[in-house]
């Protein structure tokens, strides 16, 4: 691994300067107002909002943990980062529902659907998936990149980018973190795609990477009997998963919640859908490139999560190896500065504030900054905690996010397309998947002290991505069932919330918000990651 130089220290020092400048003039712009702190006004345009989306995505988790994913022998992981097609399902079906509602957050929506109780539930839910998905392996892969680079102990790496990040979160609010990631995600995409084409002319393009890790290596599509990765359960849980994190968690809603009006909401989710397609080319056939060169005897790195940067470290020329390290940095930021303003929102606006609904707007504030640094500290304890699921960091994500994912999915979906779901229904099944997946996760950490024979051995072993698929299939069943076996909701309530009790009006302003071109561009995009599932086929 190779030490900066001072050319990359003053590339590094230039673009944080930049990020200062711009995140200073928001803080001095901005209003003590819940919705100027948390939805930056509702007054952002598409090109913003889709930056952002990108750029609250792809944090260092994704840089460090996809390009694992390809050095490790992880390639079906792929399927996550081609759910370009699931973004756009947050413009054109979801997104109308909540812009029409006016609603803050989520959990908000879904007591405007069901009751207060499902609201509740969810943002307790939220909050707990956010330390064990987002904050602590966000800090866990900004202390890997952060040590890599500029050769400090991680904890010292982890710790000092979280404080950074918090100072200007907790300043700016959500106007701060949307504009600063517009930035960061332009500089990471540069940095990425010069890496890939470097490292991709270094082992002599791409058929020749190819023939060195093998054809099958580069199959994403592993048969039905595969223990890891079976196809069918990867493609169901990997779905449902997507349409949680894309469409109903406020980590990425959030953003869309900014926009103008519909219209420039929308087009932000395709602008994003769009920049979603860029991570399979500019993160993982990085850590496919790294395992080449390794395998050469050209390169050497102990954990596949390592890949990236060595790569970067060892490929890229003085300058611009320090900017590609800034903008590994400021994905590190954008993702921490995304959940922080995301967790001060839940907490502030869907518990504080139902507790005490006569609080002022700037004690509202406040007691958003203060929750913020409370779920930091739950974060940075359950670091060492997250590191016996899953060795590989991109794994432990999505397996984490696949036992989360099932109830939720299972009550926006239904919830939106069959207005005969209750509040009783969505209430249980929130329950039930908030205990099921707590239990999951303990059996898997503890699977070695039980006996092997036993049904929660079975349970705790049992493939992370089966168990997603036939959990969510029990959400379901669980969620019908009790609705049906209970009292029917007020249809007049759910007026504009569910897809059978839309408005005429309501459906010629939403038909106004579009036009050719944005049909043709989601068009475009589908078809894009139809390509990548054959480009990946082993062949």
């Amino acid at each position: 691994m190779k030490s900066l130089d001072l050319l990359d220290w003053i590339a590094i020092a230039l673009y944080f300067v930049v990020l200062a400048v711009i995140a200073i003039w928001v803080i001095r712009k901005k209003k003590n107002s819940t919705e100027d702190y948390f939805l930056a006004g509702r007054n952002v345009g598409w090109f913003v909002i889709g930056a952002s989306i990108f750029a609250s995505n792809i944090g260092s988790e994704h840089v460090v943990g996809l390009a694992g994913a390809g050095a490790g022998n992880r390639l079906p992981m792929l399927i996550y980062e081609i759910h370009a097609w699931i973004v756009l399902a947050l413009g054109w079906i979801f997104l109308p529902f909540y812009q029409r509602s006016g609603v803050f957050t989520m959990p908000e929506f879904l007591e405007k659907r069901f009751d207060q109780r499902s609201r509740w539930i969810l943002s307790v839910f939220s909050i707990a998936a956010y330390v064990l998905t987002k904050i602590s392996v966000t800090i866990y892969a900004g202390g890997v990149v952060v040590s890599a680079l500029l050769g400090i102990d991680f904890w010292t790496g982890a710790i000092a980018t979280v404080v950074l990040t918090g100072i200007y979160t907790v300043l700016g609010g959500m106007r701060a973190v949307v504009y600063t990631e517009a930035i960061q995600a332009i500089v990471l995409v540069i940095g990425a795609a010069v890496l890939t084409l470097i490292g991709l002319d270094h082992v002599g393009g791409w058929e020749s990477m190819k023939e060195t890790v093998t054809p099958e290596y580069l199959n994403m599509w592993r048969s039905a009997s595969d223990p890891d990765f079976p196809w069918p359960a990867l493609f169901i849980s990997s779905t449902i998963v997507g349409i949680w994190y894309w469409c109903t968690d406020q980590y990425i809603v959030q953003r869309a919640l900014t926009a103008k009006n519909l219209q420039e909401g929308r087009r932000g989710t395709i602008f994003g859908a769009l920049l979603k397609l860029l991570p399979v080319f500019l993160f993982l056939i990085p850590g496919v490139i790294a395992l080449t060169l390794k395998m050469r005897g050209e390169l050497n790195w102990d954990s596949p999560d390592e890949a990236f940067p060595v790569l970067m470290s060892n490929l890229l020329p003085s300058g611009l190896r320090g900017l590609v390290a800034a903008g590994l940095l400021a994905a590190l930021m954008s993702s921490l500065a995304s959940v922080f303003n995301s967790c001060s929102t839940l907490f502030t606006v869907d518990i504080y504030k139902k507790l005490k609904p006569n609080t002022l707007e700037k004690q509202l504030v406040k007691t958003g900054q203060i929750a913020t640094l409370v779920v930091v500290i739950i974060g940075i304890i359950w670091i060492p905690i997250m590191s016996n699921i899953s060795g590989v960091l991109y794994e432990y994500l999505q397996s984490v996010q696949s036992y989360i994912a099932p109830p939720i999915t299972a009550v926006f979906l239904m919830g939106i397309f069959y207005k005969r779901i209750n509040a009783k229904g969505a209430y249980l099944t929130l329950v039930f998947g908030l205990i099921a997946a707590a239990i999951r996760i303990i059996l898997e950490l503890i699977k070695n002290t039980l006996d092997t024979n036993g049904v929660l051995y079975y349970l705790g072993s049992m493939n992370f991505l089966s168990f997603s698929a036939w959990f969510f299939v029990l959400c379901v069943l669980l969620l019908i069932g009790v609705s049906l076996l209970s009292e029917k909701p007020n249809f007049a309530q759910l007026k504009n919330l569910t897809y059978s009790t839309i408005t005429a009006e309501a459906k010629a302003e939403s038909k106004a918000t579009y036009n050719w071109k944005d049909v043709v561009v989601s068009i475009v995009i589908i078809s894009i990651v139809i390509s990548v599932m054959i480009l990946f086929n082993g062949k």
